[in-house]
């Protein structure tokens, strides 16, 4: 098992199996991270991996849809696109900010 912490959402931390989808594992966990789609449609779960961006797998046609080489360089992903492979600290930018 992995762990996930949720900053924006108090640091809660949860724990998943490795390999896991991090939006996947925000909906059934009650993590926070916002979302519409779910299918990288709509750039609406954009996050930043605050640490451990070593532990996600890569970076999809989809995300560079949504995010520019300054975001993934910064360690920005698309929750939904992101596949967790150890521990990692997830950060976003709450609703209505």
């Amino acid at each position: 098992m992995i762990n996930i912490t949720f900053i924006t959402n108090d640091n809660k931390q949860v724990s998943a199996p490795e390999n896991s989808n991090l939006l996947r594992v925000s909906l059934r966990e009650k993590g926070g991270i916002p979302f519409k789609c779910g299918g990288g449609l709509c750039g609406t779960c954009k996050c930043r991996i605050e640490t451990g961006i070593e532990n996600t797998d890569a970076v999809k046609p989809k995300e560079r849809n949504h995010l520019t080489s300054d975001d993934l360089a910064a360690g920005f992903r698309m929750a939904c696109q992101t596949f967790v492979l150890g521990d990692v600290a997830v950060s976003w930018v709450p609703k209505g900010r």
